[in-house]
């Protein structure tokens, strides 16, 4: 008993203790690296003054370099002392430029962990062009000779990638470069899909770690959980934050690796994970969430029916929960309008607390209201209320538009979108495969989902697994084969 007691007030203490001192150091910490912050502003711009377009183009060169890099560099130590990374651990050799061009940063964790351009002495990095418009980050991505690109713009992702092989084949006339070819912020617990840009030009690469031992943690920045702000007061609000960039030997690609860039990020990111202990997996980020790509069908992490029973579980609504699915398909059988707003769910589920309601509906939609089909398709299968043949019925006579017996492409987004919980628009593939076994009939569609080698595997894996049904963000349910 008095185990459990003292390890109950543990976390009350910790979090005591953090309040006090974030109280004392946050100003402290904050205003101190704000003033140093913004006085690299001035010494960004002081490096590139009085240069033309076409000199801008060329890597920095004599004194221009020499001068302001090491300011720079000095500055930026100051500003990570200033947060609380009093010491920066360095772990094996980092590689010279000609021995590997590219610096493979893994895991991405959030935004502190740009002290890594510190550690490898600022190396260039490709930015988002939105960035270039924030205060200072500007001036930095221009005085680093960033490479900049607009994700919506393809035209300027290939340009991109265009420069990456020119800068990284220039036998050392530009600067090492650093990706994260994660290309978002996860909790560290696995490595997500490595994205191929950092592995085009088929060049050597230094594969680095950052690791953070510390308890707790308060680095990780990722799409569930405490913000930026969050993070940045409880790092700040620390003694001392550990870290350590450890640098990996270099990786060079075998001639099957230079002919597939996906091949090459693939066996680093396995090489990485295997250096952290923790999994490689197929998962991406899509919008603000990790999904993994299945024949082109995007499943989250999270499955949204998997939450939404957390929740009725928390609450006690379980036990209601089959009779409401039932009541559901009666009203979209009767030609019932099928969206809801939260109000109308609450009812439906029996739930006291609208903001229940309100979270159920934000992970279907985004926005306070919900088409029911999706909540009662998507639960059902993975609850088990329903047998997948009685289920599919169900939702191929919902989503067949024309009543016809047919399926087109639209349909089977709708169904297969009501089905995994998130919305499926990349769907061709999947569609290509349904036709393939004759006229797209709700006999095709349950055939194809129980006998296809990729598409049964959302009804046999995805739906019933139980990485995610405790709500936790930390679990990972694939694990790439080695």
């Amino acid at each position: 008993e008095s185990r459990r007691i003292r390890k109950i007030s543990e976390p009350i203490l910790h979090r005591f203790i953090g309040m006090i001192l974030g109280v004392v150091l946050f100003p402290v910490r904050i205003t101190l690296a704000t003033l140093f912050f913004l006085l690299m502003w001035p010494v960004a711009r002081l490096r590139l003054a009085g240069l033309s377009a076409a000199e801008r183009a060329e890597p920095v060169r004599g004194w221009r370099w020499w001068l302001f890099h090491h300011i720079m560099l000095f500055l930026s130590r100051a500003v990570f002392f200033s947060v609380g990374f009093l010491w920066i651990r360095v772990k094996g050799r980092q590689a010279g430029l000609k021995e590997a061009p590219v610096l493979v940063v893994a895991p991405h964790s959030g935004f502190l962990d740009m002290l890594v351009l510190y550690a490898t002495g600022l190396p260039i990095v490709v930015s988002r062009a939105e960035n270039c418009r924030l205060p200072v980050i500007g001036a930095l991505l221009e005085f680093n000779q960033s490479l900049i690109v607009s994700r919506k713009d393809p035209q300027s992702r290939k340009k991109c990638v265009s420069q990456i092989c020119e800068r990284v084949t220039s036998d050392a006339r530009w600067p090492q470069m650093l990706m994260f070819p994660e290309g978002t912020t996860t909790n560290g617990r696995a490595l997500i899909k490595f994205k191929p840009g950092a592995f085009l030009a088929g060049v050597p690469v230094q594969p680095v770690l950052l690791h953070y031992p510390g308890e707790p943690d308060t680095v990780r920045w990722t799409w569930k959980g405490q913000t930026w702000l969050g993070a940045l007061w409880h790092t700040t609000s620390q003694i001392h934050t550990s870290v350590t960039v450890e640098f990996l030997p270099i990786y060079t690609p075998s001639h099957d690796e230079k002919q597939s860039p996906e091949l090459y990020a693939e066996n680093v990111q396995k090489l990485m994970a295997k250096a952290l202990c923790v999994p490689a997996t197929d998962y991406v980020m899509e919008g603000r969430s990790p999904v993994k790509k299945l024949g082109n069908l995007s499943l989250p992490l999270e499955p949204p029916a998997q939450e939404t029973l957390r929740l009725l579980r928390e609450h006690g609504c379980v036990a209601h929960v089959e009779a409401v699915m039932n009541h559901v398909i009666d009203s979209c059988h009767s030609g019932q309008s099928s969206m809801v707003t939260a109000d109308h769910l609450a009812a439906l589920l029996g739930l006291k607390d609208r903001k229940m309601a309100v979270k159920i509906c934000s992970l279907y939609s985004k926005d306070d209201t919900v088409d029911l089909r999706q909540i009662c398709v998507s639960v059902s299968a993975a609850s088990g209320f329903r047998s997948l043949e009685s289920l599919i019925h169900t939702a191929f006579t919902w989503y067949d538009a024309d009543q016809d017996g047919l399926l087109s492409a639209d349909d089977l987004s709708g169904l297969m979108g009501a089905l995994v919980g998130v919305p499926q628009y990349s769907i061709t593939e999947m569609y290509t495969a349904l036709t393939a076994r004759g006229r797209p009939t709700e006999a095709s569609l349950q055939d194809l989902l129980m006998t296809h080698p990729v598409y049964r595997r959302v009804c046999t894996e995805y739906l019933h697994s139980s990485g995610s049904a405790d709500g936790n963000h930390n679990g990972i349910p694939n694990r790439k084969s080695d």
